[in-house]
């Protein structure tokens, strides 16, 4: 039998407008995921939230206690979810994340959540490499642009190249709509 969790990746207020480091259509990107979590929820599936502190008090966010690294209201967690705090950018890196998957018996993750060029990238990566079969939901992640060498790379175009690269070979990439419809009645 397949068990299934969804891992809402560092659905953070410093990631939306006003934070410390605000990323491209954070907003939108919460509603879907926050979609994504009550069909999740309805289903029965494992909810899993992992959320982002940096050990260096000189990060420029995530500050461990500061109102900019808790959990966004839009997908906070329930009562009785699960929540793992990191201080890496792999969610299973030095982590309980993959003991208490194991522990729940899950064999299919769903993955929401930010940024796509960091986090969701090491997060699918890490979880696709462990053996679980994965969901990425693209409309779900948000990013930032970015700069390289002088060039600016807009974040849509960085979130269409980290869902490309995944979708070629670490996971199965959809979005909302798509996802939830094709969910079975709980």
């Amino acid at each position: 039998m397949t068990r299934r969790a969804t891992i809402a990746v560092d659905i953070q207020n410093d990631y939306f407008p006003g934070g410390r480091f605000p990323l491209e259509g954070m907003e939108q990107a919460a509603a879907q995921a926050r979609a994504v979590l009550d069909a999740a929820r309805a289903r029965g599936d494992l909810i899993v939230h992992v959320r982002h502190e940096f050990a260096d008090p000189s990060a420029p966010f995530f500050h461990p206690g500061s109102e900019g690294a808790e959990i966004n209201p839009a997908a906070a967690p329930q009562e009785n979810e699960i929540v793992v705090t990191k201080n890496r950018v792999n969610a299973f890196k030095d982590t309980d994340l993959q003991r208490i998957l194991d522990d729940n018996g899950v064999t299919e993750v769903v993955i929401v959540g930010a940024m796509s060029h960091m986090c969701i990238d090491a997060a699918t990566r890490a979880a696709s490499d462990l053996g679980y079969r994965t969901t990425v939901i693209s409309d779900a992640c948000a990013t930032r642009d970015l700069e390289f060498q002088g060039t600016v790379v807009p974040a849509a175009q960085v979130h269409a190249a980290m869902m490309s690269g995944l979708a070629f070979g670490y996971a199965t990439v959809t979005d909302a709509k798509d996802w939830i419809a094709g969910q079975p009645a709980a």
